[in-house]
């Protein structure tokens, strides 16, 4: 499904009804960019981020915006089909492996006490030529193997052939803040100097690629990339760690990563551009990914489709139909923990603050699902058993 706005410079194409109004003028901001390539794409899971829509895809041609791929950089899913049969697991014991990965895996902005194995952080990089990177460094070695705040999750779920998986959804904590953060200011000052075509209030100051500020954000944006699937790595062996130490005779498939806030080289349209996923996923032909819905509702391993149309991408998630002040404001607490309770899902939605990352604070993941069907294709279906909200 796709609907096209051709009033723009260059078209965008959404795959999803009744966009917001603030998503659409941020889409329309990208669409006037003179280095913009081909169309804007908004996933069916797209709202209003800061600068570019989250669920927005935007192909450059010789520049990088930092905001285009947002302050979590690299953040993404993981997840992990395990040997065991999910119901073969008393809700004693799921209670006692969540309270076992409270223990290892610091949540919020709670971070280890102890720096973490160096041999964890990503390899192949010179850290004198990444000067953020290198100032948070020590920082980052306990910030390694934590969940994090806001939407990010731990999920134990059971697929639709009855087996237990691991779902994990972080990013790369303080590390892709700074680095965002840093070169978010360092364009915009330039951007000023060169009195540049683009408004300023459109928050999306870029960087020409032939400057030394642009291949340095690139080389750091890489590194917070690597570091958040080495953050979700050590995640999902300690989540192991507290299944393991409850059930006896597990065994664990390889990790399925996939990440949804970074830019990258590729090639669309006879063109090598630079794809800026915010809150979008890569779907190329064959691609597996994981399309996570909301606390309460089902996700998603899929496959996708290498659709063009779309640069080969699909949604990272269902997308938030509420703000959080909005969820905290107007949902109601009772019947949110009552519908969490009823589909026997293990919890911890206690007070009013907590309806933040409620489902209902979320679009419809069905619809989300049925709206990118030419996009990826479902290869396994999700149910959560028990969840640890960051």
């Amino acid at each position: 499904m796709q609907k096209v706005i051709s009033t723009e410079r260059i078209p965008i194409k959404m795959w999803l009804d009744e966009p917001e109004e603030g998503s659409i003028l941020q889409a329309k901001n990208l669409a006037n960019l003179p280095f913009a390539f081909k169309q804007i794409c908004l996933m069916p899971d797209t709202h209003q981020g800061y600068g570019m829509p989250i669920g927005g895809v935007l192909a450059t041609q010789g520049v990088i915006i930092p905001n285009a791929v947002g302050v979590d950089i690299g953040c993404g899913m993981c997840a992990v089909k395990t040997s065991t049969i999910a119901d073969s697991i008393s809700k004693k014991d799921i209670k006692k492996i969540m309270s076992g990965i409270r223990e290892l895996v610091p949540l919020g902005f709670e971070h280890h006490k102890e720096r973490q194995d160096e041999s964890l952080m990503p390899q192949d990089f010179n850290l004198d030529e990444l000067h953020v990177i290198k100032n948070q460094y020590l920082g980052a070695l306990k910030q390694l193997g934590t969940l994090g705040g806001g939407n990010h999750f731990i999920e134990l779920q059971r697929c639709n052939d009855s087996y237990l998986w691991i779902m994990i959804h972080s990013g790369s904590r303080n590390l892709g803040k700074q680095v965002a953060d840093h070169y978010n200011k360092v364009a915009r000052k330039m951007n000023e100097l060169w009195f540049s075509s683009v408004n300023p209030k459109a928050d999306l100051a870029f960087l020409p690629f032939q400057t030394d500020e642009a291949q340095k954000y690139y080389k750091e944006m890489r590194y917070c990339t690597g570091f958040a699937f080495a953050n979700r790595r050590l995640m999902m062996e300690r989540i192991q760690e507290a299944i393991s130490s409850v059930v006896t005779h597990v065994e664990y498939e390889p990790i399925i990563n996939i990440a949804h806030n970074y830019a990258a080289f590729e090639e669309h349209f006879g063109e090598k551009v630079i794809i800026h996923r915010k809150g979008a996923t890569s779907a190329k032909a064959g691609e597996i990914g994981i399309i996570p819905g909301s606390q309460g509702t089902k996700s998603y391993i899929v496959e996708g489709l290498g659709n063009p149309e779309s640069f080969m991408s699909c949604s990272h998630g269902a997308g938030r139909a509420l703000s959080r002040s909005a969820a905290i404001k107007t949902l109601n607490l009772k019947a949110e923990k009552r519908k969490l309770d009823e589909l026997g899902i293990i919890h911890s939605v206690r007070n009013q603050s907590d309806l933040e990352e409620a489902s209902s604070a979320y679009k419809d993941i069905s619809q989300v699902m049925a709206f990118q069907s030419d996009l990826v294709k479902i290869r396994t279906e999700l149910s959560p058993l028990a969840v640890i909200k960051g």
